[in-house]
């Protein structure tokens, strides 16, 4: 056993190179395995209880369906999200290791670094971003309590206030000091921040429904959607699995802690169907309520605590959603990177250096100039997330249908030409030809749907990606050998 850093004890692996192992990369041992339903439950939380998601929850309802039909869509589109998580959760918890180690059984031990390469540039950018927009809340609560600091919002450095940067440093150090302390620090966090969420959002609910009383309850919050009911379910389903495309690639980086496999699917049954409904449902009843109560659907919850004018209110909704912004960016932005990075150079890089190196280039990429350009936006999330699809196809069907969910555990770790596992030179051409088919079809649908020529086109292009991804998988290893001898440690 080994470890640093609160590193969960490990397994120690015969033979492992050391260019592929590390105690943070190395499967997790039975006693690191501390994560129950409840903490999977809150992790989920965490990713679904932010600005994005309350703002994501409530559009859905601005799409011209009925109630009843936007209902449907989220049942359909979160049981869809909740099969592929358990799908793609169960090899890491069955090795007890993260999403890098895990793309090494479809892309080969060293090809796995161009599948962290790509899942770690999303999560570096989205980091820097919902950084930034927990810095706005920052940048709130002190206008709000030091009114003078208002002088500090005027020039610019770099494309950021005096404040703003303040802001902006003090959220990205202060999620770093977290952070860096490990995933056991890690569980802890997000065990609170979901649950401290649904509090105020319970009571942003109830004070709505004071003040309008349930008058103002409309479930269709849009004029009705012309053309086929189904196709606009099945539009608006689709666009709930691609909200969760990143966490369906490195679920693994979670599920390897949990305690067993009923810790994963109960938590995941809580944290998916349960929650997100639920949370959607309260999202829609504060939406709709803020119509009759500020003469407008507003769909920013730190805009509506700010409105409420009470400075102790305002104060306790910007922390809240700062908790809750550190949340989503620990589960989809801050782990899978740290341990991308990890796997680039195992040797040198261990998951903190890993983070701290995600950190500081999220800074770099500068977000608030990022995120005041929609074309970037666009051109980014239809570039990158349409490569996602495909390598989640990929390593689904690879891991099912190819290797029969039988990997011997030592040649994840080898670099020996006789691994079953170092295809050719540690990478497996036959995966790489099959994510560059399927990624050209899937970013040519993202890019016609970005340009309007196809409704939902990048998110349809993320599930033909994937199934594209999954045939040319199974196609192209047809005939290779696979060796499934069972692990021996």
């Amino acid at each position: 056993m080994s470890g640093s850093h609160e590193t969960s004890p490990v397994l120690a692996v015969a033979g492992a190179d050391p260019k592929l192992y590390s105690p943070d990369l190395a499967p997790t041992a039975p006693e690191g395995r501390t994560w129950g339903a409840f903490s999977i439950f809150s992790m989920w939380m965490s990713d679904v209880h932010s600005v994005g998601g309350y703002t994501f929850a409530a559009s859905l309802f601005f799409l011209g369906l009925t109630g009843w039909e936007v209902l449907a869509a989220m049942v359909v589109g979160i049981a869809v999200v909740n099969v592929l998580m358990n799908l793609i959760g169960r090899p890491s918890l069955r090795y007890g290791t993260p999403f890098p180690v895990v793309a090494r059984m479809s892309f080969g031990v060293m090809g796995a670094n161009l599948a962290a390469i790509l899942r770690g540039i999303v999560g570096i950018v989205w980091y820097g971003v919902q950084t930034y927009f927990a810095s706005k809340a920052v940048q709130v609560l002190i206008l709000t309590f030091w009114p003078a600091a208002e002088a500090y919002t005027h020039g610019s450095l770099f494309g950021l206030s005096p404040l703003g940067w303040f802001s902006f440093l003090f959220m990205w150090l202060f999620q770093l000091l977290i952070f860096l302390n490990g995933m056991e620090t890690i569980r802890r966090f997000i065990d609170f921040c979901g649950p401290v969420v649904y509090l105020v959002m319970f009571a942003l609910a109830i004070w709505i429904l004071a003040k309008t009383g349930t008058s103002s309850l409309s479930l269709q919050l849009a004029p009705a959607a012309e053309g086929s009911t189904l196709w606009h379910i099945l539009n608006a389903a689709m666009l709930i699995i691609a909200y969760f495309a990143a966490l369906l690639l490195n679920f693994g980086d979670f599920a390897r802690f949990a305690k067993d496999e009923r810790a994963m699917t109960v938590g995941n049954f809580l944290g998916l169907p349960v929650n997100f409904i639920v949370f959607a449902i309260i999202t829609v009843i504060v939406t709709a309520g803020t119509v009759q109560v500020f003469g407008k659907a507003i769909m920013d919850p730190v805009e509506i605590v700010e409105r409420i004018g009470n400075p102790w209110i305002v104060a306790l909704g910007s922390i809240t959603f700062i908790v809750a912004t550190m949340g989503i960016n620990i589960v989809a932005n801050f782990v899978s990177p740290a341990y991308d990075i990890a796997n680039l150079y195992p040797e040198k890089i261990d998951f903190k250096l890993g983070g701290l190196i995600t950190s500081i280039l999220s800074v770099l990429v500068c977000p608030w100039l990022f995120v005041s350009s929609p074309q970037a936006i666009t051109a980014f999330v239809s570039v990158f997330g349409a490569v996602l699809g495909p390598m989640f196809g990929i390593m689904i069907a690879d891991y099912y249908v190819v290797k029969k969910q039988k990997v011997i555990l030592e040649h994840l770790y080898t670099m020996d030409p006789n691994g079953s596992l170092y295809y050719e030179g540690g990478w497996n051409r036959r995966a790489l030809i099959a994510l560059a088919a399927s990624s050209l079809f899937s970013i040519g649908l993202s890019v016609l749907g970005a340009l309007g020529h196809i409704a939902n086109g990048g998110d349809w292009g993320w599930a033909l990606g994937a199934v594209l991804g999954g045939l040319f998988q199974v196609l192209l290893m047809r005939g290779a050998p696979v060796v499934t001898r069972p692990a021996t440690i």
